[in-house]
């Protein structure tokens, strides 16, 4: 009768050695905490909000120092919308809570502004409405196709939010001469950039629900013909 070979232990066992790291396969990855970088600069972008409303209706909302402080504060969170994604993807801090709370915190920073301006009347009323319909009506036009996949941003639309963000600031600065022509070329090339997009996201809306409707109802036929 033939006896059957010893086990024997690993050679890294043999040879006395122990990982260095965590062991990729055997240790499943931890998951990415909200509380990371990304998300802190997110957050910040919120919180300099209401810092610059407090800002900009200082002394009646025509105090030079007070402006420039409410344009500062402006231009550290447009600061903080550059990189809080950047970081997020370079790092794989991507979460939910992000993904969630930027979006927000984009529309919460130039509502806010642009509704600042129209109160203290530097800014009409119309051009504010239209700008917001246009952000409210895209996010609802996400959400109605969400089922369907993901719109994702076009050129046009961060085109439209730059355009958005230089026009806010040199309206949130003094009146300085000069001042008011640049911001209003701005934020009319804004508005018209805004319209378009906006017809543009309806379209394609419908086109990507239209799409998966039917290869949802195809995908439902073959199965039944089996």
């Amino acid at each position: 009768m033939v006896k059957p070979p010893e086990e024997r232990p690993p050679l890294r066992d043999q040879l006395h050695l122990r990982p260095v790291g965590p062991d990729p396969i055997a240790d499943p990855p931890s998951p990415v905490s909200a509380w990371n970088i990304a998300n802190y600069l997110t957050f910040a972008r919120l919180v300099f909000v209401p810092l610059m409303l407090i800002a900009l209706f200082q002394r009646d909302g025509h105090s030079t120092s007070w402006r420039l402080v409410a344009f500062a504060i402006f231009a550290a969170a447009c600061i903080t919308d550059r990189y809080d994604g950047e970081l997020a993807r370079k790092r794989q801090l991507i979460t939910e809570f992000g993904k969630l709370m930027d979006p927000i915190a984009d529309k919460a920073l130039i509502g806010a502004a642009l509704i600042g301006l129209s109160a203290l009347g530097d800014l009409p009323w119309w051009v504010t409405i239209v700008i917001l319909v246009r952000e409210v009506g895209v996010t609802l036009l996400r959400f109605w196709v969400i089922r369907h996949g993901v719109i994702a941003a076009s050129r046009g639309g961060k085109l439209k939010t730059l355009l958005q963000a230089l026009a806010i600031g040199f309206f949130l600065v003094p009146d300085w001469t000069g001042i008011r022509v640049i911001a209003w070329v701005l934020m009319s090339g804004a508005i018209v950039v805004a319209v378009a997009t906006g017809a543009d996201y309806v379209k394609r809306a419908i086109v990507l629900r239209r799409t998966s409707i039917r290869a949802r109802r195809a995908a439902a036929s073959g199965n039944a013909a089996l």
